[in-house]
């Protein structure tokens, strides 16, 4: 399998370096990069590739697969292998290798890009804009530097690496924040091979099985999530997989539970991780953040409470998950649950709010066209769900009493929910304070059907006849987020059309839970068929399945294997 490097990065499990192809990002001249994916950074670009002969640059091109990639010239070429997090090997034959970079300015504003030498064959170059440094050595063939100074910084940094007499070269690249120590360089570049390659096939097999039809796109999936994990590193307190490692490069309170179900059939304890890990973020109130990385912890705005719902199934496909694991997750999802009952309420009605529409997940959807706050049917559903969910795990864990008061705050906002935004033969949003209904044709109203026989049966029929209607949200490749006659529909429109994974994967489930498994099934193979032809996208056109904005993206991956495994049996 290989990959464009101008949609899917060269990385792996645990690195916070990634290799991209860059064309028409403003300042950087179009080629081959080496970013940082590292949180808080003024720019990701660490250095620009090129290969060399005799010193002068010369066409090249990518060939990335999981393990290993290649630039190939007509002279000769160039291979590259991450055997740890930390760490890249680089070998040429017959042809040299050019790293170079041009100073940028810190957040602040100064410029601090300083090279050092350590001894003949290695020097350090600190980053300031990207908050590391890096360790360049000559393993074999020649090394030159050309750092010109000036006052406070270098005016530019070009390192070459140049064939020995024997036409070849190697070197290494070390990612380090204060003191460099010397990583093991002795195993040979075709040993560190090896042992990635041995490291990815042992994770590839275990992804979950899907149909043989779908093998390429398994293994497309399982190389996004694997090579999507960073190691834990500051505010990270475990391994944690990024959405991407392209521009988003960090960690959302809602896509981390798509990533923690598609683990949890094999891989139970980094499914865990997943789970875990904004839970380690928590604040004193009980609030979730929107996004983390290893730097910044971001408040601003929250993310749909799916965690319950996420437990629920987590717990449906795996053994592994234990009371002690129920136990360290029922506080916080208690203390997350009443937030958002305590702080998001602010009129006071029992219904929670939002004052955003990136505390839906469906940022720019068209039920927050016209203005905040809103109270919306999908938050209050996925609280009751929540809430159910708390209750059972409470009784396992034998608490009794704290079982049936969920059970009966779980009751209170059903009931709730219903009454406010059921107006017969569809659910809508409100304006919160005025309570006047909002005018729109988004997916969004339509995600209780997670609630499934939680639901009265005339609200269950009218979700699926609203669903399944002829030239609404239903399309040759799945549903889409708005409806394409409505007069803010666009093709690439971000919730205001096109198909995402975790809309599909919430309607598939529900679906599935009110006895409509065929729809279900159909959906799912609609949707896998299109992820397996345009890769993994952050999201995609609902009328052509062409992938749309990031493309390397984790919860699609995660979304795919799960649909494919649980859904989909054997395709066409």
């Amino acid at each position: 399998m290989t990959f464009d490097l101008r949609h899917v990065p060269f990385s792996r499990f645990g690195s916070y370096m990634a290799f991209s192809r860059l064309a028409g990002k403003p300042g950087v001249e179009d080629g081959l990069y080496l970013r940082s994916v590292h949180g808080g950074v003024a720019h990701q670009v660490l250095f620009r590739l090129e290969v060399i002969d005799d010193g002068t640059p010369i066409p090249f091109v990518e060939q990335a697969s999981p393990t290993l990639l290649r630039l190939a010239a007509a002279q000769g070429d160039i291979e590259i292998c991450m055997p740890e997090q930390g760490m890249i090997r680089i070998r040429g034959s017959k042809v040299g290798l050019r790293l170079s970079r041009h100073p940028l300015p810190t957040r602040e504003g100064w410029v601090y890009d300083t090279v050092t030498r350590n001894s003949d064959c290695r020097w350090s170059v600190n980053v300031r804009a990207a908050l590391r440094q890096y360790m360049v050595t000559a393993l074999h063939g020649d090394i030159t530097v050309d750092a010109p100074w000036n006052a406070m910084y270098c005016d530019h940094i070009q390192i070459d690496f140049q064939p020995g007499p024997d036409g070849a070269f190697e070197c290494a690249v070390e990612e380090y924040r204060s003191s460099w120590q010397a990583h093991d360089t002795t195993d040979s570049f075709d040993t560190c091979v090896r042992a990635v390659e041995a490291e990815f096939a042992e994770w590839e097999a275990a992804q979950v099985d899907i149909p043989v039809s779908l093998s390429e796109a398994r293994r497309m999936a399982a190389y996004v999530n694997w090579s999507c994990v960073v190691a834990p590193e500051g505010r990270l307190q475990r391994p944690t997989m990024y959405m991407s490692k392209n521009w988003m490069d960090n960690v959302w309170s809602w896509d981390h539970c798509f990533n923690a179900l598609a683990l949890v059939y094999k891989n139970p304890d980094l499914a865990w991780d997943q789970f875990m890990v904004m839970f380690d973020t928590q604040d004193e109130f009980g609030a979730l953040p929107d996004y983390i990385n290893d730097l910044e912890i971001v408040w601003n705005f929250f993310k749909p409470p799916i965690h319950g719902w996420t437990l629920r199934r987590m717990l449906e496909r795996s053994d592994a998950i234990t009371n002690e694991q129920l136990a360290e997750a029922y506080g916080p999802l208690s203390r997350w649950t009443n937030w958002l009952t305590s702080y998001r309420d602010m009129d006071g009605d029992g219904l929670p709010e939002y004052n955003h529409g990136n505390d839906s997940g469906w940022d720019n959807a068209t039920v927050f066209a016209h203005g905040v706050p809103i109270e919306a049917p999908d938050l209050a559903a996925f609280l009751v769900y929540q809430m159910d969910v708390l209750a059972d795990v409470a009784q396992q864990l034998g608490k009794p009493a704290e079982a049936d008061e969920w059970h009966r705050r779980a009751d209170d906002l059903l009931a709730l929910m219903l009454s406010a935004f059921w107006r017969g033969d569809h659910f809508v949003t409100r304006h919160a304070h005025t309570h006047q209904d909002i005018q729109s044709e988004s997916l969004l109203p339509f995600m209780p059907i997670v609630l499934g026989r939680r639901l009265p049966e005339d609200v269950i029929r009218h979700l699926v006849a609203g669903l399944t209607q002829e030239g609404r949200f239903l399309t040759g490749h799945g549903v889409a987020t708005e409806v394409p006659s409505s007069p803010y529909y666009q093709a690439d429109g971000y919730w205001r059309g096109p198909i995402w994974a975790p809309s599909t994967m919430l309607i598939v489930d529900g679906l599935n839970a009110v006895g409509e498994v065929e729809l279900a099934r159909d959906l799912s193979r609609r949707f896998s068929a299109m992820v397996a032809r345009s890769g993994m996208a952050e999201n995609f056109d609902a009328f052509t399945g062409d992938g749309l904005r990031d493309r390397a993206y984790s919860w699609t991956s995660s979304v795919f294997l799960i649909l494919a495994h649980d859904y989909c049996g054997e395709m066409e």
